[in-house]
């Protein structure tokens, strides 16, 4: 069965950083995009970046400030978060959309989600 781990979240003051990690474990054939989205009460999830094959896309209110990045060779996504505000304080979630080995059929998946806490 495949399914997303997430770590790295936390409490940190303002302007300082934090990394989350994700990693796709199971049986996979091919993971076409990985990336992060983030929730707060009341409000609907909403993206932070995405990573595919073709392109990287960020909200634009963590443009210059997060960074995405992958290694395909282990199905992970990492993403850097610097100069953090109080606003960035949500729970982030993982997600992958993927093929699993020996299926053709795409499969979305999300992580548990993981508490990032900006409060000095």
């Amino acid at each position: 069965q495949v399914q997303l781990v997430e770590s790295g979240g936390g409490l940190v003051q303002p302007g300082g950083s934090l990394r989350l990690s994700c990693a796709a474990s199971g049986s996979i054939s091919s993971v076409n995009a990985m990336g992060w989205y983030r929730q707060t009460p009341g409000k609907e999830r909403e993206l932070v970046a995405i990573s595919s094959t073709s392109r990287t896309n960020y909200a634009d209110s963590v443009k210059g400030r997060f960074t995405i990045s992958a290694n395909s060779a282990k199905n992970t996504v990492y993403l850097q978060m610097n100069s953090l505000q109080p606003e960035d304080t949500a729970v982030y979630y993982c997600y992958a959309n993927l093929v699993p080995a020996g299926s053709y059929r795409h499969l979305e998946l999300w992580g548990q989600g993981t508490l990032v806490t900006v409060s000095s």
